[in-house]
């Protein structure tokens, strides 16, 4: 297999050189065209799947002289073909060119054409590009020949109704113009073959644009005698699937009787090769695999310069100069002469024109071409043979072992580093057809269970096992055909099980046992409590037990396994220790008699620590944790000392309160007497007695927000002794 991935990473090295022309190719035309090599007959022989979704596939013959080989492939495998074709000629010879049909842009490719068929145009869009071109037109039952001079819009009345437009071709023959009606022509011949030639290109090339068949790619070889080539390539194939049927033993079976797993690869043949006795690998690792789009010619944007164009200008006229001659003058005039070829500039000198300008233009542009290397004889076009083994049936896959009998597995299975492979030799698949083929027909070890989820089911668990992959081979994900004894009970999947480990699979419900799981209880108990700096720590445990009880109304003992979901943070009590544990669930074996009925009880606990800033808690909460008795005697003694703080605070407090609600009522009273003295008469002796009512109540409101400063006074004292007692305590729990 090391072998195969080297090849695949050389592929892009040797793509580059696939097809780049021989160095001593050269394009001529008074040569005729050499004779066509002969075809040879390359047969694919080995071929690779794998369970990502691409095909390795490797042809190997014989070819005899100078010989091509062609293979077919579909329009979309041609950008794989590209990216991944390796060639390799063992005797002596060479691969010379790859050569398969290009598919450059339709727009560009119609655009090349003399006559333009890009945007679907009209009859008299397309005669427009012809102008200048001499057609024969049948119109009116008349014969015109001519050259189309152009067309043009004219109105045609139509009686009554007023004039609409058409269009009309205006052809000149000789000295004569003659106007013809587009919609009366019936037949317009093109005298001009290489025109006609050119239209019928552009019409073949929009045909062949819609063409989505087959493309043929023609390798050719190059050398002498008869030799062995290969020719290997990655292209995308469907995913090969597996397919098991596990059979269980009869209850009354002999000890000796094996449940047996069999296990059945389908491979589809959807290439257009057919495969006679190759060897096929199955692979179940998936490198990484992409598609480029090389196939596609792809051009440049480049940028449109406009060139600069200047106003003509005014003849000048200047005064003679005086001294010596001006010297960059002389030196252009000098080559202005040269470039022009005349006298004084070395006429024959490599000038434009001269034999010995055009040869060092001939040696420049060699010297700035690339050359094409000649690969070596046996290279791989163009890399080492020795550095790129492609593999066949001897070095490129370990040989089978032994080869079981009847439906027995054809399969060898081995692994390739990270990877899994069956390895099955001589198959026969004809192009677009699919087969089945045996992988594993082992002895397994099974163990009957019912599997219990109350999120699955409430009522009832379902029929199960667990599977032991004793057959020493990779069993790839796949549904599972289930055979009790000698009858079908039902369909199971299972995910990728490598060599020695086990899983769980369920393919029925167990109508034969109920099970009750709705029993839950929670409880909360405190453990303990400490005080850091003002702050109450108290731990919680928190206590969850859920009951599960199952009773089996069958004849036949029963094992039962539970699915209790797993959280994070929980610790489990009881039972000790799970059968074993997933990312999400616990999983408890119990077993069940015939008949009878048993209860599985699972305690979990949750620790968890809760603060609480005593000085903003109520006296109420803190005499709480004081009767705790899982609350340290330490602890207890500072929440007693604290509530005696927060009690003489909560007075002070109180107080406080009390003087503020008397003003209160004070105020609303003068407030009434106010109203009163406006009703009366000053000099009453009623409104003597409001007024000195006012006087006292002015007396006791002073007296009153006094005792309210001295109080506010007190009992920022108080919490600041308080926050100061809190803020260097520290008790632990211990």
């Amino acid at each position: 297999m090391r072998k195969f991935l080297t090849a695949t990473i050389l592929a892009a090295a040797v793509s580059a050189t696939l097809f780049a022309p021989p160095a001593h190719a050269q394009l001529t035309t008074d040569k005729p065209a050499p004779a066509k090599a002969p075809d040879a007959n390359v047969p694919v022989k080995v071929v690779v799947l794998f369970s990502s979704g691409v095909g390795y596939f490797e042809h190997a013959g014989a070819v005899k002289g100078n010989a091509s080989s062609e293979l077919r492939f579909k329009t979309n495998q041609i950008n794989d073909i590209l990216k991944s074709l390796l060639l390799q000629d063992m005797g002596g010879g060479k691969v010379t060119t790859v050569v398969y049909p290009s598919q450059d842009p339709i727009e560009k490719t119609l655009k090349s054409f003399q006559v333009d068929i890009t945007g679907d145009p009209s009859l008299a869009e397309l005669l427009a590009q012809l102008r200048g071109a001499k057609v024969q037109v049948t119109a009116s039952g008349e014969q015109l020949s001519g050259t189309i001079l152009g067309l043009e819009k004219k109105q045609k009345s139509i009686g009554e109704k007023g004039a609409i437009e058409v269009w009309v071709l205006n052809l000149i023959s000789g000295g004569t113009i003659r106007s013809v009606e587009l919609a009366d022509a019936k037949k317009i011949e093109l005298e001009d073959a290489q025109l006609q030639e050119e239209l019928n290109k552009a019409l073949t090339a929009l045909a062949q644009a819609r063409d989505q068949d087959k493309k043929p790619v023609t390798i050719n070889f190059s050398g002498e005698g008869e030799r062995q080539v290969r020719i290997g390539y990655v292209v995308e194939t469907p995913i090969w699937k597996t397919s098991y049927r596990l059979v269980l033993p009869d209850a009354g079976a002999d000890a000796k009787t094996k449940p047996q797993l069999v296990g059945w690869a389908i491979v589809e043949n959807q290439t257009d090769n057919d495969w006679g006795n190759v060897q096929l690998s199955l692979v179940s690792g998936r490198p990484i695999s992409f598609i480029q789009d090389l196939y596609r010619p792809l051009y440049v944007p480049r940028p449109v310069v406009q060139p600069e164009l200047f106003a003509s200008l005014r003849p000048q006229t200047y005064d003679a100069g005086m001294g010596k001659e001006d010297k960059a003058l002389a030196e252009a005039e000098q080559m202005e002469r040269q470039a022009t070829g005349g006298v004084g500039g070395g006429g024959g000198g490599g000038g434009f024109g001269s034999n010995r300008g055009r040869e060092a233009s001939r040696k420049s542009a060699e010297a700035r071409a690339p050359m094409a290397a000649t690969p070596p004889p046996g290279a791989i076009a163009g890399a080492n043979a020795d550095s790129v083994a492609l593999a066949d049936g001897s070095n490129y896959y370990k040989r089978m072992d032994d080869m079981s009998k009847s439906v027995a597995s054809i399969a060898s299975a081995s692994k390739v580093g990270e990877l899994f492979q069956y390895t099955v030799g001589n198959v026969s698949l004809p192009r677009q057809r699919s087969a089945m083929i045996p992988i594993v027909t082992d002895d397994v070890e099974v163990e009957k269970l019912s599997i219990y989820n109350p999120a699955i089911l409430p009522r009832n668990p379902l029929n199960g096992a667990r599977l032991k992959n004793t057959t020493g081979k990779h069993l790839l994900q796949g549904p599972i055909t289930v055979i009790d004894g000698s009858a079908y009970a039902g369909d199971a999947r299972i995910d990728n099980v490598p060599p020695k480990q086990e899983r769980l699979i369920s393919y029925g419900v167990d109508l034969q046992v109920l099970v009750d799981g709705t029993k839950m209880q929670d409880t909360d108990a405190i453990q303990t409590g400490k005080i850091v700096k003002g702050v109450l720590w108290v731990t919680h445990k928190l206590v969850h037990t859920h009951t599960y009880t199952a009773e089996n109304k069958s004849d036949n003992d029963k094992t039962l396994v539970v699915e209790h979901n797993f959280r994070n943070g929980w610790k489990l009590i009881e039972p000790e220790k799970p059968m074993e544990k997933t990312e999400n669930l616990y999983r408890f074996k119990e077993p069940l008699k015939s008949g009878k009925s048993a209860t599985l009880k699972v305690v979990e606990e949750l620790v968890n620590s809760q603060q609480i800033a005593i000085l903003n808690t109520d006296v109420g909460s803190l005499e709480y944790y004081t009767k705790t008795n899982t609350i340290p005697e330490k602890v207890k003694e500072i929440l007693q000392k604290a509530i005696g703080l927060r009690s003489e605070m909560t007075e002070t407090q109180r107080q406080i309160d009390d003087r503020r609600r008397q003003i209160n009522e004070i105020t609303v009273e003068q407030t009434r007497i106010r109203e009163n003295i406006k009703t009366v008469d000053r000099n009453s002796d009623y409104a003597g007695r409001l007024l000195k009512k006012l006087n006292d109540q002015e007396t006791a409101i002073e007296k009153l927000q006094g005792e309210t400063i001295t109080l506010q006074k007190t009992l920022d004292n108080q919490r600041r002794s308080f926050e100061t007692f809190l803020q260097n305590t520290t008790v632990d729990d211990k």
